[in-house]
């Protein structure tokens, strides 16, 4: 009877430890064994969405905004060459090509034989692309503006007094610039003047 009971309880101490190592481990004489570290798990990322690219630019309207963007340089090339007295100021063949670069330079020409200079200030005023035309073997824009020269005074180049101009001139005109997409980038081919008020 006591071997029965001895059993029954060397059962129970035996059970009682075997838990006891699964919550925090059973003591004993032997130094216990270092612990692994704690892992904690690695956080869950979620895959980000697909971000939907911008839609392209419509390459009409683009070529519009930078035929639009040549032509105001073009003028404001035409103002430092017309203002200098030797008439090499400006550099015109970065945004003049074909017939409006040989009316600039024939224009310069003549102020030069009347030694003449104009100073002030152009206004291309509402510079309107009317046509586009991008699929040409040299892409082109058509731009309509209304050319203020209200400020631009011609002078005698010596002594800077007003030169005598015709009364009834226009001062504010519509004209039609047509610029064409080169390799070298957007040069303004022909500026024609409408012979309309604006």
């Amino acid at each position: 009877m006591t071997r029965t009971l001895h059993r029954k309880q060397w059962r129970k101490i035996t059970l009682a430890c075997a838990t006891a190592v699964l919550a925090v481990g059973c003591t004993s004489n032997e130094p216990a064994s270092p612990k692994p570290p704690a892992t904690t798990p690695a956080p869950t990322t979620q895959a980000p969405e697909p971000t939907q690219s911008p839609t392209p630019a419509d390459p009409a309207e683009a070529a519009k905004k930078e035929a639009i963007t040549t032509y105001l340089s073009h003028w404001k090339e035409v103002e430092k060459r017309y203002a200098d007295k030797t008439h090499k100021a400006g550099d015109l063949k970065k945004y003049a090509a074909s017939a409006a670069l040989s009316q600039l330079e024939l224009d310069t020409k003549r102020m030069v034989e009347r030694n003449t200079i104009a100073v002030g200030k152009v206004t291309v005023g509402n510079p309107t692309a009317v046509s586009a035309d991008i699929n040409r073997k040299i892409p082109n824009v058509v731009i309509s503006s209304c050319l203020d020269i209200s400020q631009w005074q011609v002078l005698d180049a010596d002594t800077s007094k007003p030169v005598s101009l015709p009364k009834e001139r226009l001062l504010r005109y519509v004209i039609k610039a047509t610029v064409e997409k080169w390799p070298e980038g957007w040069r303004v081919i022909r500026d024609e003047p409408q012979d309309k008020k604006c």
